[in-house]
């Protein structure tokens, strides 16, 4: 029987790092997702590079201390683009000082064990391809809409990143060029469309312009009096514009629906051109009920040929799919040696 080892998982996301544990002997031994040791914290406010490093080396000594079982490997999922070959960070979108960062260099001289570093995206296809939802696919793209959105490949069993690691970007897909203009630069991205964060805004935005709409999400955000004023509109988010859409608020609802056609015109096109068995979708936005579903899901099947085939399944793993995909890669490592 194979000695017991600890694998650790990292994931370092936009606005919180958490660390988890598992145990070599036991995943072997019934395959089920069970945390030896799990820890999460939020990103500090002006959080950069060097800090959030700290503040995760702590979570992982935390993790390992009591431990008995010696470590075998670290996997890492990073909130941003990466050169998983290398275990080069090149750069985060949230949080400053991780430009060109060696971080898979930088963990195995800390840790003396071997690493791997991908993006959160393609390590929480991994997660769910290995423990999740995607178990029993053989294809599958995991899509998570959340802040940003991002997606994760995984072709005849093996994560697929692209020539340039860049593989996945779904949320940089246009599905209207007449759009607004997103963060890239172009129109009509479905990242543009269906994020919490710009659905949220586009719920300020029609709030302010219509002040005879919006009534139960108003309610929920403080009051009329505060929305006018300017005071509520931070208290708008995503979630909050899901709440008032489930209570029947037809303004939030409207904002939620181009998300959901959006996102869906953006699985029908990949689906077209790519033809996996599945679609996992994962993060805060996929959460806004059975009527984003349905539409989300109509809306792909509808821009997709009707002979290409195809599931659109909720994620299993939660915010911990990156994590996960963190073990799996980990994982890989020990098979490696």
């Amino acid at each position: 029987m194979e000695p017991e080892r600890l694998l650790l998982a990292l994931d370092f996301g936009g606005t919180k790092l958490t660390a988890g544990a598992v145990s070599t002997s036991e995943l072997a031994a019934s395959g089920e997702r069970r945390w030896w040791a799990h820890r999460r914290v939020p990103s500090p406010p002006g959080s950069n590079a060097q800090s959030d490093l700290e503040i995760m080396m702590g979570l992982a000594r935390d993790l390992l201390a009591t431990a008995e079982a010696p470590l075998a490997a670290v996997g890492v999922s990073f909130g941003g683009p990466v050169d998983a070959a290398r275990g080069l960070v090149l750069l985060s979108h949230h949080v400053p000082g991780w430009e060109e960062m060696p971080l898979r260099e930088w963990l195995e001289e800390r840790l003396g064990v071997p690493a791997a570093v991908d993006n959160d995206a393609n390590a929480g296809a991994l997660g769910e391809y290995r423990f999740g939802a995607g178990q029993g696919y053989d294809s599958l793209m995991y899509i998570t809409v959340s802040t940003g959105v991002g997606g994760g490949w995984i072709l005849n069993g093996q994560p697929w990143r692209g020539a340039d690691g860049m593989a996945g970007e779904i949320g940089h897909t246009v599905v209207d060029p007449d759009g607004p203009v997103c963060l890239c630069g172009k129109r009509g991205c479905v990242e543009r469309l269906a994020s919490g964060p710009y659905v949220a805004q586009r719920a300020r935005e029609w709030l302010k312009a219509q002040p005879d709409r919006g009534r139960i999400l108003r309610a929920l955000a403080g009051g009329d009096p505060l929305i006018r004023s300017g005071q509520a509109l931070e208290a708008i988010t995503a979630k909050l514009v899901a709440q008032a859409a489930a209570q029947g608020d037809d303004l939030a609802w409207e904002a939620l629906e181009i998300a959901a056609r959006a996102l869906g015109v953006g699985i029908g096109n990949a689906a077209n051109l790519v033809n996996p068995r599945c679609f996992v979708l994962g993060g805060g936005v996929t959460k806004a009920g059975e009527r984003f579903w349905e539409v989300m899901g109509r809306t792909a099947r509808e821009t997709a040929l009707p002979e290409v085939h195809f599931d659109v399944v909720p994620a299993a793993l939660g915010d911990d799919a990156p994590l996960w995909g963190g073990v799996a890669l980990a994982e890989a490592q020990v098979r490696c040696t």
